[in-house]
């Protein structure tokens, strides 16, 4: 775990410490999740590399998707 030094305004401390101790939690074990959630939520998320490997020839895919893909999966 690495160390680092967080300034904020005497409210948002005020209303952290208060939110920590009816929970019966370290306000800096709040600080820690606050922060990890939101880099989850901002970290952007990469595609799988295999989206968009194959060609199909096809040109007309978009305009026809629903034609050709009627029938699809019956008949088993």
């Amino acid at each position: 775990m690495q160390k680092t030094t967080l300034y904020m305004d005497e409210e948002t401390y005020r209303r952290l410490k208060q939110l920590a101790r009816r929970e019966g939690r370290a306000p800096a074990e709040m600080v820690r999740e606050a922060v990890a959630e939101y880099t989850v939520r901002h970290t952007p998320r990469r595609k799988p590399r295999s989206v968009g490997a194959f060609r199909s020839g096809r040109r007309d895919l978009g305009r026809r998707a629903e034609a050709l893909l009627t029938g699809f999966g019956k008949g088993r």
